[in-house]
């Protein structure tokens, strides 16, 4: 039970990473939102997830997080957001379960990070938990290819390969694949300012500010 609660916090905090990397983010004004939420739609009297799609790069760092459903499939946003300034945050998602991919880019060195997010029971009327786990780890991948620049035209047909520590390979889940290209492509978009895997829905709906982001 201690592991699986420490599994669910770490899920729900994203990537750790180290003081040097936050610290550069924030330099160059990169911002993401990795950890979804739990919330209530009173409409509909359900509990759902709430992500926000935010991130983007500059040449040397990048840093990006998005959502997608349970088997990788790309959803559609509730809004967008016009974030101020560039590299910030670019959508928000609602939905019952989210899956949350989440990228650090240094260079050609990448580390990869998938969580899932549900409700859990909701009992004798109470506000349910925020059940959360870790669904792929990988540290330390690489991609020889220059996305920022020189194969920029590659960018969302790509991504980094991840090894285990003693040098075996370790795959990302195939139902995934898609969805860590577009987190790929993001961690190299220079001064983004739009979602990369999220789609706008059916009907068009007019962007929404965030005050302070």
């Amino acid at each position: 039970m201690a592991t699986e609660k420490r599994g669910g916090d770490e899920a729900r905090r994203g990537l750790t990473l180290p003081r040097a990397a936050v610290r550069k983010l924030a330099e160059v004004g990169i911002f993401t939102k990795a950890a979804p939420s739990l919330e209530h739609q009173h409409l509909a009297h359900r509990y759902v997830i709430r992500g926000v799609e935010s991130g983007g790069a500059v040449e040397a760092i990048g840093h990006y997080v998005t959502f997608c459903g349970e088997n990788g499939e790309p959803l559609s946003w509730l809004h967008p957001l016009d974030s101020i300034g560039v590299n910030g945050v670019h959508a928000v998602v609602i939905a019952p379960i989210l899956v949350c991919v989440e990228m650090f880019r240094h260079r050609h060195t990448y580390d990869l990070f998938i969580t899932r997010h549900a409700p859990g029971p909701a009992e004798n009327g109470k506000r349910p938990s925020l059940q959360s786990r870790v669904v792929f780890r990988a540290h330390d991948g690489y991609l020889a290819l220059d996305l920022v620049k020189e194969h920029k035209s590659q960018r969302g047909s790509v991504m980094p390969e991840f090894y285990s520590r003693g040098g075996d390979p370790l795959p990302v889940p195939e139902k995934f694949a898609a969805v860590v290209k577009a987190v790929t492509h993001g961690s190299t978009c220079i001064a983004c300012d739009h979602s990369h895997y999220l789609d706008a829905p059916d009907s068009p709906q007019t962007p929404i500010s965030e005050a302070g982001q």
